[in-house]
């Protein structure tokens, strides 16, 4: 099992989850690019997003390095171009952490579940996991970089 394998466990087990993708930030193209994916053939591992996602969640998740809670399908809808594969999957609610390391934002955790069950105490449970995905991430932007 590599590190975001058994992270991927630790939320199952704390948190409950559906679908769980972490996303490597490379900064050079200002692109996400996935590192983790629980369902690889919907979100495969190495994929990368630039534009399918809203400018207002880069700025509060990257470049503020801030959670992003979204607790119902609106929310999920407003932020998301592939909202329409996210609630086929049964999700209707996400949660997003950055993975910071010395102050620098590596990536983020997306962590999501059907609409309703997460709240504010399942953003914090989930912030206080990112730590954990910082020596794959740190690997993972050095290969993005490339």
């Amino acid at each position: 099992m590599t590190g975001l394998d058994e992270l991927e466990a630790t939320v199952r087990r704390e948190l409950g989850v559906r679908l769980f993708t972490v996303l490597a930030w490379i900064p050079g193209r200002r692109a996400l690019r996935r590192a983790h994916s629980s369902h690889p053939e919907q979100y495969p591992v190495g994929g990368e997003k630039t534009v399918e996602v809203a400018q207002g969640w880069i700025a509060r998740c990257i470049e503020a390095g801030q959670p992003y809670f979204g607790p119902d399908r609106a929310a999920v809808r407003e932020i998301f171009a592939d909202h329409e594969l996210i609630e086929s999957l049964g999700c209707g609610s996400i949660i997003n952490v950055p993975v910071i390391d010395g102050g620098e934002v590596l990536g983020v955790l997306n962590i999501l579940d059907a609409e309703g069950n997460y709240d504010e105490e399942s953003v914090a449970a989930a912030a206080s996991l990112a730590r954990l995905a910082v020596p794959a991430l740190r690997a993972a932007v050095r290969e993005g970089e490339k």
